[in-house]
């Protein structure tokens, strides 16, 4: 039970610690340092796709031979299709752009920035917490030591996702302990979601595959549709990618060592 809270929690530990760069920088985080971060947190979310969700929800279907990529397949694309639902009918603002997206709202700025942000943290949450249903069930060939490996993968790719929303609040004219308070809550949808996830692990035990892939298909959803196109655009783009290949590998050596 420690290991499970624990698991579910290190992910929000991660979202804090970037929040708490607002302490430590002043003015808006450099450019160079947003192409890294964006770069990194993409490879990480990519390799926890493939290596800790895909891969395992097709070896729990192997049986089925051919078929088994089926399961993988109809929840990846169902993951990236409720991202993209959550997308459009959320107003939200993303870093950088001054149009906002989604339906009208009268939110401000802040808190349009912070909703952007959470619906990142969601699929991410769910990730954590479908392995860890895998873990408790037995039946997913998923150990706890992989289950911890993509907790502490994301929990990494979260540490530039609380900087990223801290910083810009801060530099909008929030005092510091708003902007690392709000980046913070950011992240608390995490916990929340895996433990949802978590305590309808004996109902979820027919469509665990299922469940893997679509939250791999989320977090595709999120790299393709934001992190990638942000760290695509103006200078310093070579940056994004090297911090590309440094998350990818980082992750892929947590999940096969730890596992």
């Amino acid at each position: 039970m420690t290991s499970l809270a624990l698991g579910l929690l290190i992910p929000l530990m991660g979202t804090m610690l970037g929040s708490a760069f607002v302490f430590l920088m002043k003015g808006e985080m450099p450019e160079r340092l947003q192409k890294s971060l964006h770069g990194f947190a993409s490879g990480v979310m990519v390799a926890a796709s493939v290596w800790s969700l895909l891969i395992p929800a097709m070896e729990m279907e192997e049986a089925k031979g051919a078929w088994s990529v089926l399961p993988a397949s109809i929840g990846f694309v169902l993951g990236m299709g409720f991202l993209l639902l959550i997308d459009e009918i959320t107003p939200h603002l993303h870093l950088g752009t001054a149009q906002p997206e989604g339906p009208r709202s009268k939110l401000s700025r802040t808190a349009m920035l912070a909703l952007a942000v959470t619906i990142h943290n969601l699929p991410e949450g769910m990730a954590v917490g479908v392995v860890f249903a895998g873990v408790v069930q037995g039946t997913a060939g998923i150990s706890l030591a992989s289950a911890v490996a993509i907790s502490i993968g994301i929990a990494i790719q979260n540490i530039p996702e609380g900087a990223i929303i801290s910083m810009p609040m801060r530099a909008e004219g929030n005092s510091c302990c708003r902007s690392f308070v709000i980046g913070s809550l950011s992240g608390v949808v995490e916990p929340i979601g895996g433990l949802a996830v978590v305590l309808l692990a004996s109902l979820l035990t027919p469509v665990l595959p299922y469940m893997l892939a679509f939250a791999a298909g989320a977090m595709f959803y999120v790299v393709i549709e934001e992190l990638i196109p942000e760290a695509s655009l103006g200078r310093h783009t070579n940056l994004c990618t090297i911090g590309f290949a440094i998350g990818f590998v980082l992750m892929m050596i947590l999940d096969v060592v730890m596992g």
